[in-house]
């Protein structure tokens, strides 16, 4: 009995290694497809407050996602490694869709008026701010990841809704980061 047990154990945890390795490694898969033009964002709204991101199109919510934020959410980005989310107006500059997470949205922080408060301060900006699914290899966590912020600064989603916000946001798409 304890034998079978064990075996029923190795099977287990050789199955969910192989799963994360798969969900880690992503080989031969390609970022979603982008919607059609009429259908994408011309505004991303973080409301870090209600931990809620949502896509706009002209004025008008296309969808709402429930987001975790840096783990010292209050009060904007002051310098590299405080693990604050900016807040402010920026813009997604570029995307990467073979980041350490599942996709990224690159946020344009840290603006010259950001630079400018940290030059003034004597303190790094920090950079690499970014809307992003959860790190390669733990989609298994879902939706647990909003259980508590835990990104150095960035704003996460599932790495179903990143599909879903990669096919609508394109670079360029508006930013506004609310306290």
């Amino acid at each position: 009995m304890l034998r079978r047990v064990i075996v029923v154990a190795l099977c287990l945890v050789t199955a969910l290694g192989a799963y994360i390795a798969w969900d880690f490694i992503k080989l031969g898969r390609k970022p979603p497809t982008m919607a059609a033009s009429e259908q994408r964002a011309s505004l991303i709204r973080v409301d870090k407050q209600s931990r809620q991101m949502t896509l706009l199109r002209n004025g008008e919510p296309i969808k709402s996602y429930q987001i975790a934020l840096g783990g010292n959410p209050v009060g904007p980005k002051q310098r590299e490694g405080d693990s604050r989310t900016p807040e402010g107006r920026y813009f997604i500059d570029s995307k990467n869709a073979r980041s350490r997470f599942h996709l990224a949205l690159h946020i344009s922080y840290p603006s010259a008026e950001d630079k400018a408060r940290a030059a003034r301060d004597g303190v790094p900006p920090g950079s690499d701010v970014m809307i992003h699914g959860l790190p390669n290899g733990l989609s298994i966590v879902g939706r647990w990841h909003l259980k508590r912020d835990w990104t150095d600064g960035c704003v996460a989603v599932t790495n179903r809704e990143m599909e879903e916000i990669w096919a609508l946001v394109d670079t360029g798409t508006s930013v506004e980061i609310n306290p």
